[in-house]
């Protein structure tokens, strides 16, 4: 495992999310007043795109069927989602994101 190279923190705006695909893997990027998060890229539902879906208060609501997830922890919130998100460590240094994959 190693710490890699995401993007630039400018690249994410604040309450926002985006995706970056990484060897094959699509990841969501979340940047908030608590810092930046990162997660696997896909609802654990029915692997609608996260990316796609909104950023309220460490939340991120699927765009598909609105299941929810605490961005910090991958922790599924409210139905449908059933099954926790996972989370990797992230971290700013230098205004670029790392994720520890």
């Amino acid at each position: 495992m190693a710490w890699v190279h995401m993007c630039q923190l400018d690249d994410i705006d604040e309450e926002d999310v985006i995706r970056i695909d990484h060897q094959g893997h699509p990841y969501a990027l979340y940047r908030t007043e608590q810092g930046v998060f990162a997660s696997d890229g896909m609802c654990t539902h029915e692997e609608a795109d996260l990316a796609d879906g909104l950023v309220m208060d460490n939340v991120i609501e699927c765009p598909l069927h609105q299941g929810r997830f605490d961005i910090r922890t991958g922790k599924a919130l409210s139905p449908p989602v059933c099954v926790n998100l996972k989370t990797y460590d992230a971290t700013v240094e230098d205004g670029s994101v790392y994720v520890w994959l």
